[in-house]
């Protein structure tokens, strides 16, 4: 009995520390317990599809991590331990890893992805598909109590035979053929002629966007950077929201002259941009411009983000493109899941998009997939040129960002949650005492400052599984902050248990 294996879970994913010589990180996520979870999951898809495993074919791909490989063929020897058809995806995407279910020339019941998204190199984890999408956090239990109760046996030797198929080869034609199809060209044309986009892929697993997406197509990609797969990341960690990752990106844009910068996470589901003028296009901005593109066809529809979205946001979405904003909780699965459930009660919602850089689209199975939502940048910026406009015009009148600040609070008791919710109470209570006004909010106590002496919001709100409560704050002009900071101050005041020193 292995009962540390379900520590493994974190949320609707699979997290651990692979690789050992960080100190005070000990291994946890091994060959065996990835061999275990392969059997698991091979047993969990009989049962909830009513087959037999030999009649499942699962594919099995990873990311750059140096530790990929070989709990990739962990994976791969349990399922076929259990009977599955196992078909070897290299090194691969995260949504190609879903694709894999839909496309024609692979359809797989199943699908698994080894990978730790951002994190550092000596982490990985596991993410699972099936026919209905991602695993929720439901079935991630499920599936690592049973992994619990298996014994090794003698089964926990690597297979490496195992058929292989080149999917990011595929996954990359389906990318392309959107984009073509999107501009109206022919096949054989390249639509993207005449156009600069610099990709930093930060040595993660979206290299390809450059050599199969865009240079393809006719794009000039003359200045892209860390290309090549290393699952050390030497150069900055994958990920849209590391200022050192922002930076390289934007350096690289204005260097090489370029209309567009692109930059994508290790296992490329998020995706933030650079405009010509190195102004990054993240946060915020990138839903804005996301909506932006997406609300000519759907016009009065829903746009669904998470809870720290900004009011000013708000307002570009509501009165500039005159659709409707529904900020929901933080966590690209709640997101995803909300904007899908709109769409089955008739409420139209094109976009379901956190600040992170997750962003799925109706149209795209509800696939949180940042290659395709930069090629959703890339035809609008093919469009825009033809027109002699620039991409940055889409979003001219998002107001912009002029002050802000997240401070986190420590919780200092073991049962932190009914801590946690015990403040949001009396913050809320104090808020509404002092007449402040708190629009709808669906995680947290939100609060928004419209007069003349103050301007911005502020969101308190308890950490999904840390002992931490985050207050984001916005002011909307220049001293806003200051001021913000100093009501905050006195509406978190007395918590005897709650570390508020950040604030000064």
């Amino acid at each position: 009995m292995d009962s540390a294996i379900v520590k493994l879970q974190n949320g609707s994913d699979i997290r651990g520390v692979a690789v050992a010589g960080v100190e005070g990180e000990a291994v946890n996520l091994t060959g065996e317990r990835c061999f275990k979870i392969g059997r698991a999951y091979a047993r969990w898809l009989a049962q909830k599809s009513g087959r037999s495993a030999s009649e499942l074919k699962v594919g099995v791909g990873r990311d750059a991590r140096v530790s990929g490989p070989d709990l990739q063929a962990a994976v791969c020897s349990g399922l076929a331990a259990e009977g599955v058809k196992v078909i070897d995806c290299g090194l691969a995407t995260t949504p190609a890893m879903f694709m894999a279910i839909v496309l024609p020339e692979t359809k797989f019941d199943a699908s698994v992805m080894i990978t730790a998204s951002h994190l550092p190199f000596n982490r990985n984890g596991i993410k699972f598909f099936n026919q209905d999408g991602g695993l929720e956090k439901g079935d991630i239990a499920e599936l690592l109590q049973i992994a619990s109760s298996l014994e090794t046996g003698n089964s926990t030797q690597a297979r490496t035979d195992f058929a292989g198929f080149d999917l990011l080869d595929r996954y990359a034609a389906y990318l392309r053929s959107a984009i073509v199809r999107k501009l109206g060209a022919k096949d054989g044309e390249k639509p993207l002629s005449g156009l600069k986009i610099v990709v930093d892929a930060g040595n993660g697993d979206a290299g390809f966007f450059v050599s199969k997406i865009l240079d393809p197509l006719g794009a000039d990609t003359e200045g892209s950077r860390y290309l090549e797969p290393d699952g050390m990341f030497p150069n900055h960690i994958p990920n849209p929201e590391n200022k050192d990752a922002m930076r390289s990106i934007q350096d690289a844009t204005v260097k090489h002259k370029a209309d567009l910068g692109l930059i994508f996470d290790t296992d490329v589901d998020r995706m933030s941009a650079v405009l010509d003028s190195g102004e990054q296009v993240n946060r915020d901005a990138i839903i804005a411009m996301i909506s932006a593109i997406l609300a000519p066809s759907y016009p009065g529809s829903t746009i669904v983000t998470d809870s720290v979205t900004s009011d000013r946001l708000t307002v570009f979405l509501e009165q500039e493109l005159g659709l409707k904003h529904l900020r929901y909780m933080r966590g690209y699965k709640n997101v995803i899941d909300k904007c899908r459930e709109l769409n089955e009660a008739g409420t139209v919602s094109p976009l379901a998009m956190e600040t992170s850089g997750h962003g799925a689209l109706k149209d795209n199975y509800y696939l949180d997939d940042g290659a395709f939502l930069a090629v959703e940048l890339i035809v609008a910026l093919a469009k825009a040129a033809r027109q002699g406009k620039k991409l940055g015009s889409l979003i001219e009148k998002l107001p912009p960002l002029v002050e802000e600040g997240e401070f986190r609070f420590k919780i200092n008791t073991e049962d932190f949650k009914a801590y946690g919710r015990s403040v949001l109470d009396e913050f809320k209570t104090r808020a509404l005492k002092a007449g402040y006004e708190l629009p709808e909010s669906f995680e947290g106590v939100r609060i928004s400052f419209r007069s003349e002496d103050v301007q911005g919001w502020m969101l308190l709100r308890l950490s999904l599984h840390d002992p931490v409560m985050p207050l984001n704050i916005e002011g909307g002009r220049k001293g806003d902050l200051a001021k913000l900071i100093a009501i905050a101050r006195r509406l978190v005041e007395g918590f005897d248990k709650l570390d508020t020193s950040v604030l000064g």
